[in-house]
């Protein structure tokens, strides 16, 4: 069956390619001087209507070629920034492969637009559009010098917790994906990744709350697809930056650069990241337990650093251009950085609270490597003039992270003069994931705004993990057979989906798809051969209705049906260590959960949205914590909750003070309810979350700007947790020089220190406490120097002509 794909597959980029090559339109675009006009626009529109068929963009030297339409009349409508607009008398198309040459056009200079182009307002950070909101960040002071992971979390609704899950408008089971691929990696190793990555390579950020059936159905709660910048400009071009960061108690840098090269058929770029990455935090964890003779008390305080280093994260690609048609293109991104943390925790337990009988000192140190190798092979092709298009990528990855963690626990009882007790033990985990996926999509439009979507992915994961425990209370460490375990896990996904777009009159735009995903997966604990097998075919449909009430105000309708698969980690069944009085253990009869998920929003003025949604959740994913009052242990158990309902609105308003003030300001109110069996006990939990956002960008006198972003974030639930409230407020300043080539930015996050997490549970009245800050008030100075060899580029100018041809498909 694969190979019968892959041939066919191959069929249809060798008969793309090889069939009849159509005629060209060609020309030379000048000014009234005679000087070659670069980037001018080119649209061919048919003589009886404004409708651009197809079009290209004229070369540094003001040559243009654009494939011949189909048969017909047309007209060719020439634009260029800072010149009056140019149409040529109608000529006639006769046969496929008809050519014209239109010679020399000279186009006139247009003295008020010119005035007008160096006049610019600052660029919204926030826009609805259809399906989805951008949030860009390309260009801002707040990405200077932060990662990746460290910008998410100041997109509007969006929350990440301490193990580095990411919630979203109060929701979890947010996928993130990056331009538009899936990274398979659990919370914790993604965010590792994002810690590595620069915050300065990315473009926009794009959330989906309701993705389409073309995408992929993980994600309870929708997408996070965070888009890398691209070069548009030809001739060479990049930028240098260095940056300085301090949290309070630890000092970080940061360097790199990127490099852009377009020449001809070539499109070539790469990125080289070099980070020292600190970090730390202070917590305090209460548990009470109430047993049936008396109340016992456990009070831990903790500390802890972190660091993160190594050779520089690189990222290189290039694409071709076999013809105006046809593109094929490969990436590669390699990361590799040396992690070294602590976190020390003392430890007292007894009935009293005020003259505790038990006090233990539990120091863990822990060595990391991460290695993450990604690569991608992308084919885009344009199969005709009418917007017919037919792409494919090919993906492999591999990520390693081994750790050697050091546990030193001292017991002392405070009610006797007995020495203290000692249990010494270090833990040698081997972990990491194969990916291999690849993917196929076709859109044919149609007369009358219709449009179908079709595609087919298939993908494979390996995740091995070796977790060895070892007794290293004597000279010669012990392998404790009781702790340590072996878990590997594959798993299989194949999908194909179809979507179609149709117009119902004047005012209506409907989209229907269905997408099909069947998992095939196999978990094996080697240690005990135990092993679980699933297959399950499931079924996502979706619609979206577009009701365009007016020129200034849209409605859209969708409901999309999701899921959310395990962790592979959390399948494994074997129980893990932390210290003497937790554990964690995995569930390997995990089942996913599905949502159903509706929404309704309306936009006005495509600047202005309230998006109201609803979500139900079957068999919720949630950490559970089974405490056992005899021995004062926690075990931290993942399993599937009954169901969970979200309601929620949310409104985004920007408001413009002028053009050097821009505002964006988000709103979100949203109940959730989920309900627990525990013990054969059913608990509810329930909370109305509200959370307001907003983002100040002003541009002041002397190329200064000032960003300021502020959050507040209601208390809330999840599972069996309740979530405390949370605020907080970055600052960051941006200084230009030398004609905006030179950059200088200042960055102060967390200013009054309110990113406090702190959770509650109450079980069997039993209670759990957690109170953490991840020291994230930081301060950081970066500044960065941008250059472009041979031909010099005007953003604008590019950006404006690309604008126009974006609408034709072609």
């Amino acid at each position: 069956m694969r190979n019968a794909y892959f041939l066919f597959f191959l069929s249809l980029i060798t008969h793309s390619v090889m069939a009849q090559t159509p005629g060209k339109l060609t020309g030379t675009l000048k000014d009234e001087a005679g000087a070659a006009i670069s980037f001018g626009t080119v649209a061919v529109v048919p003589a009886s209507t404004t409708t651009i068929v197809t079009g290209g963009v004229s070369e540094a030297d003001g040559k243009f070629a654009v494939q011949t339409p189909a048969v017909g009349t047309y007209r060719l409508r020439i634009t260029a920034v800072g010149y009056k607009q140019f149409e040529t008398p109608a000529f006639t198309v006769t046969a496929p492969d008809f050519a014209k040459n239109f010679g020399t056009i000279g186009l006139k200079s247009d003295v008020k637009q010119l005035k007008e182009v160096n006049v610019q307002a600052l660029q919204p950070t926030i826009t609805q559009e259809a399906d989805r909101m951008v949030v860009s960040v390309e260009g801002t002071a707040m990405v200077a010098g932060n990662t990746v992971f460290q910008m998410l979390a100041k997109i509007p609704g969006v929350f990440i917790d301490q193990e580095g899950n990411i919630q979203l408008n109060g929701r979890n089971g947010v996928t993130v994906m990056l331009d538009g691929k899936l990274t398979y990696l659990s919370a914790r190793d993604l965010r590792t990744m994002f810690e590595g990555m620069s915050a300065e390579n990315v473009k926009n950020v794009e959330i989906i709350t309701n993705p389409s059936a073309k995408y992929d159905a993980e994600g309870s709660s929708g997408i996070l697809n965070i888009n890398l910048k691209k070069n548009t400009q030809r001739g060479m071009n990049g930028s240098l930056y260095a940056g300085y960061t301090y949290n309070g108690k630890q000092h970080g840098y940061n360097s790199g650069g990127t490099i852009n090269y377009k020449s001809g058929s070539w499109n070539s770029f790469a990125n080289l990241d070099w980070a020292r990455r600190v970090g730390g935090r202070e917590a305090t964890f209460t548990r009470i337990f109430y047993g049936e003779q008396q109340t016992t008390y456990f009070d831990q305080v903790a500390t802890g650093n972190f660091q993160a280093q190594g050779p520089p994260a690189v990222r290189v690609g290039t694409d071709y251009s076999l013809n105006d048609r046809h593109t094929i293109g490969a990436m590669a991104y390699y990361n590799t950085n040396q992690a070294y943390s602590n976190f020390l925790t003392d430890t007292y337990i007894g009935s009293n609270r005020n003259r505790p009988s038990q006090y233990i000192n539990a120091d863990n140190y822990t060595s990391s490597r991460f290695t993450n190798f990604t690569s991608n092979l992308h084919y885009a092709g344009k199969l005709d003039t009418s917007g017919t298009t037919l792409t494919a990528d090919l993906d492999y990855a591999r990520i390693t992270n081994p750790n050697r963690s050091d546990f030193f626990n001292y017991f002392r009882d405070l009610n006797s003069d007995q020495p203290d007790s000692t249990d010494f033990l270090f833990t040698d985990i081997r972990s990491g994931y194969t990916i291999y996926a690849a993917k196929m999509d076709f859109t044919r439009p149609f007369s009358r705004g219709r449009k179908l979507e079709m595609g087919a992915k298939a993908s494979r994961v390996i995740s091995d993990n070796d977790a060895r425990f070892y007794l290293n209370n004597g000279d010669v460490p012990v392998l404790d057979t009781r702790r340590t375990n072996h878990f590997y896990y594959r798993e299989f996904i194949y999908a194909a989906y179809l979507n179609w777009n149709t117009k119902l009159g004047e005012r209506y735009t409907v989209q229907a798809g269905l997408r099909a995903e069947q998992t095939v997966s196999n978990g094996q604990l080697l240690t005990t051969g135990q092993e679980t097998n699933r297959s399950y075919l499931s079924l996502f449909p979706s619609l979206f209705i577009q009701q365009k009430v007016n020129a200034d105000y849209d409605i859209n309708y969708s409901y999309s049906r999701r899921i959310q698969r395990p962790n592979y980690g959390n399948l494994n069944p074997f129980i893990l260590y932390r210290d003497p009085y937790t554990w964690w253990q995995g569930n390997p009869y995990l089942r996913p959960q599905y949502t159903h998920a509706f929404s309704m929003t309306h936009s006005f003025r495509k600047r202005y949205s309230l998006i109201m949604s609803y979500q139900l959740v079957r068999d919720v994913i949630a950490e559970l914590p089974l405490l056992d009052t005899e021995r004062a242990t926690t075990v931290y158990y993942i399993g599937n909750v009954n169901d969970g309902h979200n309601v929620s609105l949310t409104g985004i308003v920007p408001i413009k003070f002028g053009k050097r003030w821009e505002s964006s300001n988000t709103l979100v109110m949203s109940y959730n309810k989920y309900n627990t069996v525990v013990n054969q006990t059913s608990i509810a939990n329930d909370r109305l979350f509200y959370m307001i956002q907003s983002n100040q960008t002003i541009q002041l006198p002397f190329d200064l700007r000032a960003e300021v972003n502020g959050s507040y974030r209601g208390p809330t639930a999840y599972g069996l947790y309740f979530v405390d409230s949370q605020w907080w407020i970055h600052l960051a300043l941006k200084k230009t020089f030398l004609n905006k080539a030179l950059d200088l930015s200042l960055n102060a996050n967390d200013i009054f220190k309110g990113q406090r997490i702190k959770t509650a549970t109450v079980v069997d009245r039993n209670v759990n406490e957690f109170d953490q800050y991840f020291r994230a008030r930081t301060i950081g100075v970066t500044l960065r120097y941008k250059f472009s060899r041979g031909q010099k580029v005007d953003e604008s100018r590019r950006s404006n002509s690309l604008e126009e041809l974006n609408r034709t498909g072609g």
